[in-house]
Formats: C-alpha cells, sequence, structure tokens
C-alpha cells in the first residue's frame, strides 16, 4: 500500500520541526523533535481521513512521492 508522504522540516518562524502532507490540504503537525512532529502528524493524518469520510468529502489518493518532490526542488 502506497502511503502519503509526509516532510519535516525545521521552520526558524515557528521554533519547531513541521511535518506536513502535502496530499492532504492543511494536514500539518510541529513538535520539538523531528519524531515528534511526526508522531503529530500520523494522528493528525487519521483524523482528517475520519472527518472527511465521516462528512462525504473526497480522499485524495497519495500521489507525491519523494523522487517526484526531488525532481520539483531540481
Amino acid at each position: 500500500m502506497t502511503d502519503y508522504l509526509i516532510l519535516v522540516f525545521w521552520s526558524d518562524e515557528d521554533h519547531a520541526y513541521i511535518a506536513d502532507i502535502p496530499d492532504l490540504k492543511t494536514c500539518s503537525a510541529w513538535g520539538n523533535t523531528p519524531e515528534e512532529a511526526l508522531r503529530e502528524v500520523l494522528l493528525a493524518k487519521e483524523a482528517w481521513l475520519e472527518v472527511a469520510r465521516k462528512h462525504g468529502k473526497p480522499v485524495p489518493e497519495p500521489r507525491l512521492t519523494p523522487a517526484l518532490c526531488q525532481d520539483a526542488n531540481a
């Protein structure tokens, strides 16, 4: 099964690590460590998907891969 790409990066503005799932609009979380940010965004992903399904909203298929992101930044 393909899962959603998760980007984890340091934000100077927020003074925290940010974890973002680009395929799920506005699905992101933060943490004091990369691991904490990842744990939090995994919880956010489950909540995002649950709410979308509950309200009959479309759930996008995972479309981004690390290779595609790398190519986009080249």
